[in-house]
């Protein structure tokens, strides 16, 4: 688990991070649709799971850009910059209706990345554990699926003051409309090293990421 400290003094988001972090200490949450037409073929044709495609994409776009790997230490009071972030995936028990956490790491080689992801999927299965460690899996960022509804809107509450600065993202069930998939996705970022602008700009590289994905 590699970073390095940023200066605060330097920080391109300087005057943005001192306001919420001191004066006003919240997040910022979106839900766009994006469209999954082509990689639900793909993934289909390829025999592979969508599910842990789209996992692979949603990674590769949160390590494309630093202020998505942004961390707080807070015994130190420092701003840090991971060299990378991985995805906490989860399994849904049908027999418990409970979920149990499983740190993947990433890999930006995509058949290594899912061969882990479904390897870490399938042991997850044999458990009912809970099993959630931050303290020991600082750089891991949230990415859960919600598969029983095609939502239209979600929203993530952390307590107030608590900087916390993984990206936390969502994502439903895809439905059709006009002969395209569409699916929800919904993206949590603490307001201190993101703004609307970067919020949005996730959607745009995840649909950007897709449509490069099955074109390989």
């Amino acid at each position: 688990m590699g970073y390095r400290v940023i200066d605060k003094d330097k920080y391109y988001r300087k005057g943005v991070y001192r306001h919420f972090t001191e004066d006003c200490k919240c997040s910022v949450s979106m839900t766009a649709r994006i469209d999954v037409t082509g990689l639900a073929a793909y993934s289909k044709e390829k025999g592979t799971r969508f599910y842990i495609d789209f996992l692979y994409i949603l990674s590769k776009v949160l390590n494309s850009r630093e202020d998505y790997r942004m961390g707080y230490i807070w015994q130190t009071d420092e701003l840090i910059c991971y060299d990378e972030i991985n995805p906490t995936q989860y399994v849904f028990h049908d027999d418990t209706e409970t979920c149990t956490p499983v740190y993947t790491k990433y890999s930006p080689d995509y058949e290594t990345f899912y061969n882990e992801a479904l390897r870490d999927v399938e042991e997850a299965k044999l458990t009912r554990e809970y099993r959630l460690d931050p303290a020991d899996h600082p750089n891991w960022f949230d990415a859960s699926y919600i598969p029983w509804l095609s939502y239209d809107s979600l929203n993530i509450e952390l307590p107030d003051g608590y900087l916390y600065f993984a990206p936390i993202v969502n994502w439903g069930r895809y439905r059709e409309e006009n002969g395209r998939l569409l699916m929800p996705v919904s993206v949590r970022l603490n307001h201190a090293i993101a703004d609307g602008y970067l919020a949005a700009n996730v959607f745009r590289l995840l649909q950007q990421e897709t449509d490069a994905f099955v074109k390989r």
